[in-house]
């Protein structure tokens, strides 16, 4: 039995639809009921909190592997530590943890978080595997396309930074796969996508897939702040990103080499696939003018 949490976030739920295709039996893990009704058909569903100890051994009976995904959220350590004992009291063989790019050489921010439950989980006697993604296509439509919807534009403060974006659809393919365990236990992946770009470089692309003209505008580091916090970002937030474009723009996760490719068993999704098959996201009335 594999147990997937996080479910009806970005990444557990691709997690989850591959974990369904291949047709193992499986549970997934959410925190409400109106969440779990999204559950694709065959999806055995619970509902727990891991803020709430009491309610993971249930969740975990009979199972064999789990995937341990928690939102980037200050409590991280503790709920995704949480898990982990729960693991370990159930009895729980395979643990995949969605960790992230920078967590095993960067102290700050989210990657600092990863890396103290990454050395928690390999401090027990669960068979592990650790995959750190880089930034996600995805993002790109979070972050970027509601102000290049009404403006044609978006802003960050990455200079010429570039960045290995991949797609969390090949992020799901690859815990599918460790949560079978076998040669992926024990392993630690640093996932990058195929290629690296700059964010003037990514808004190239978004042009040529709309058909408009979008433009990158680099600003200070401050403004970006004074923007986020505007937008109603809490601070914590604003400075946990700021601190990871820090790592970025230091020079890192920019790396291309082929362990995804080789770990999918085909070419990863690119940026302008990806971005040709979403391209509706990014058209407004900047486009349509």
């Amino acid at each position: 039995m594999i147990l997937v949490t996080g479910a009806s976030g970005n990444v557990g739920k691709a997690v989850l639809q591959e974990v369904a295709k291949s047709r193992a039996k499986h549970r997934a893990m959410y925190r409400s009921t109106v969440e779990a009704t999204k559950a694709p058909p065959g999806t055995e569903t619970v509902i727990a909190d891991f803020a709430k100890k009491d309610t993971l051994l249930t969740v975990l009976r009979n199972v064999d592997s789990v995937y341990l995904v928690c939102s980037p959220i200050p409590q991280l350590v503790e709920l995704e530590s949480n898990m982990v004992d729960a693991c370990v009291a159930a009895g729980v063989n395979q643990v995949v943890l969605n960790s992230a790019m920078g967590a095993g050489d960067y102290d700050k921010s989210f990657p600092s978080w990863h890396r103290k439950v990454e050395d928690k989980l390999k401090s027990t006697r669960l068979s592990y595997t650790i995959l750190r993604p880089n930034s996600f296509h995805q993002n790109v439509v979070a972050f970027f396309a509601p102000s290049i919807r009404t403006q044609g534009v978006f802003y960050s403060s990455m200079d010429a930074a570039r960045v290995s974006f991949l797609d969390v659809r090949d992020i799901a393919v690859v815990a599918a796969k460790a949560l079978a365990g076998g040669e992926h236990a024990g392993k630690t992946y640093e996932l990058n996508g195929p290629e690296a770009s700059s964010y003037a470089e990514v808004a190239e692309k978004i042009s040529k897939q709309v058909g408009s003209a979008v433009q990158y505008v680099d600003i200070p580091m401050e403004a970006q702040r004074k923007a986020m916090l505007e937008q109603g970002m809490p601070e914590w937030q604003v400075t946990a990103l700021l601190q990871l474009q820090e790592y970025y723009t230091g020079g890192k996760g920019g790396s291309v080499d082929g362990l995804l490719q080789r770990l999918l068993g085909r070419a990863p999704i690119t940026m302008d696939q990806f971005l040709a098959e979403f391209a509706d996201e990014f058209r407004g009335q900047a486009a349509n003018a």
